[in-house]
């Protein structure tokens, strides 16, 4: 599994409570940008739209050998999963306060790009506080491990 890209801001701005594997329509340039490692996740998010799920806000720069053939950087691009699981994400959705992050984008072991979607709850400036505090805690701890392994 070759890793594209992680959006690190979802861990740090959501709790993250499921995830799901999906697929993502693109055109040949695309992937070979993605080969090329350009994506970027700022501000993309996922929706549910009308029984199928829709990415929105995901760049992937254009490729430049391919000069006629790109298409917009910022599309919309639909996401592929099964009915059972757009029906469960439709559930999911329905709560107030949840919204669909993609996490990361990575070339699969039979070289398919996937797309890590995750259902999550927006944090409050007191929890991001309470996750920094946690962090710092344990680099102080593995500091003293380490300088105690001397």
């Amino acid at each position: 599994m070759k890793i594209i890209a992680t959006n690190k801001k979802a861990y740090h701005n959501y709790n993250l409570l499921d995830k799901f594997e999906c697929g993502i329509m693109l055109i040949g340039p695309e992937v070979k940008s993605l080969r090329n490692v350009q994506a970027s996740f700022s501000d993309s998010f996922a929706r549910v739209d009308k029984g199928e799920v829709y990415l929105y806000n995901l760049h992937i720069a254009p490729y430049e050998q391919a000069s006629y053939n790109n298409e917009e950087a910022m599309r919309t691009r639909k996401l592929l999963l099964h009915a059972k699981e757009i029906e469960r994400l439709t559930g999911l959705m329905a709560r107030k306060g949840l919204t669909l992050i993609p996490t990361r984008i990575y070339f699969n072991n039979r070289g398919f790009v996937k797309i890590e979607l995750a259902v999550g709850e927006g944090k409050k400036l007191y929890d991001k506080r309470q996750d920094i505090k946690k962090a710092q805690a344990k680099r102080e701890i593995d500091r003293a491990v380490k300088q105690r392994k001397k």
